[in-house]
């Protein structure tokens, strides 16, 4: 398995930890003995939803049980993430985890009722997703800076959904909108199945959604990808550019990824199986080759290989957010960016 790009920097310590994965310590040979759940955080339809359900036959032949995808959305992700850190820790109940629940949401809440760091423990990276900045199909506009141009010459601007506040797309538009001071307004929806039928019937003027999400509707010639949110190109659509290609910033760079998160306190002879397991699974053409076609990308990481690449998504996500947000957007500080967040049940 080749090392990870962004990951190549890690740990000795990380590295000793995988080093005892071979041979397998027998809790991890006799797990599981039932169901495995793979929890969801967000409504299905999304790029969750879309990885989660990519795996789940194959790793159920794996394991040699069911693997069954439910959805607790709510809260950004932010309901489904706490429910499996409150799960028992045995390897029967895991997080589909994303950008938004793992790394953003620390940012812009003070209290989520779960701690990602301590409460979750990361298991495997599943794939990384641009976003796409998408269009109705019959839109005037064929690039970004026409898509901008047509905000500043309306008197009411232009109207840009999200999946919520705080979310990769939201802050993909935000940061558009600052970076070229452009007139758009932010509309809310709940999940990515709902802001992408708003783009579709023209209730909203644009969006930036995971690509895999919005690639049916793409082939299906009902929507227009003006460009992604990544620093190169995306491989499923190599003739689309980036926003940084087109408009600026150069540093442009907003991505959505989706890993296996355990409850804190899961064995780690368990967490090395399921690490295992999941790395072969991705690595069939059969999971593999569809992914990359939708727009994610595949690149399995050891354990300690995504523990680093969580540390530096947090980093990341964390400067944009404190930097780019708190201090020069229209929040008012992050604690108006984070209502709905502080008001978990």
């Amino acid at each position: 398995m080749k090392t990870h790009p962004i990951a190549r920097a890690t740990t000795v310590a990380a590295a000793a930890f995988v080093a005892f994965v071979s041979p397998l310590p027998v809790c991890a040979q006799s797990y599981p003995s039932r169901a495995v759940h793979l929890v969801v955080a967000n409504p299905a339809g999304g790029a969750g939803d879309i990885v989660a359900k990519a795996i789940s036959d194959m790793l159920a032949k794996a394991l040699g049980h069911s693997v069954i995808v439910e959805y607790r959305a709510g809260a950004s992700g932010a309901v489904g993430a706490r429910s499996v850190a409150r799960a028992a820790p045995d390897g029967y109940t895991l997080l589909v985890g994303q950008t938004t629940e793992i790394v953003i949401n620390r940012a812009l809440a003070k209290e989520l009722g779960y701690d990602p760091d301590s409460d979750l423990v990361p298991v495997a990276l599943l794939a990384t997703m641009p976003l796409a900045l998408i269009v109705p199909a019959a839109a005037p506009y064929t690039t970004v800076d026409q898509l901008l141009q047509a905000s500043r010459s309306s008197p009411r601007g232009l109207l840009f959904a999200s999946t919520g506040p705080g979310t990769p797309g939201h802050l993909a538009a935000e940061l558009l909108k600052a970076s070229t001071h452009s007139n758009l307004t932010h509309v809310p929806y709940e999940g990515g199945g709902a802001a992408l039928d708003a783009v579709v019937n023209n209730r909203v003027d644009f969006h930036f959604q995971a690509l895999p999400t919005a690639m049916p509707q793409v082939i299906a010639g009902k929507l227009k990808v003006l460009a992604v949110s990544s620093v190169k190109r995306s491989p499923a659509l190599p003739n689309v550019p980036t926003v940084a290609e087109t408009i600026g910033p150069k540093d442009f760079d907003v991505m959505l990824w989706a890993g296996i998160f355990a409850p804190r306190n899961t064995p780690t002879a368990i967490v090395a199986r399921l690490n295992q397991e999941i790395n072969n699974v991705l690595q069939q053409t059969d999971v593999k080759d569809p992914l990359m076609r939708s727009g994610a990308e595949v690149d399995p990481m050891s354990v300690g290989e995504f523990a680093s690449f969580l540390r530096s998504e947090t980093a990341k996500y964390e400067a944009l957010i404190k930097v780019e947000f708190c201090s020069k957007l229209l929040y008012g500080g992050c604690g108006g960016f984070g209502t709905n967040l502080n008001l978990l049940p």
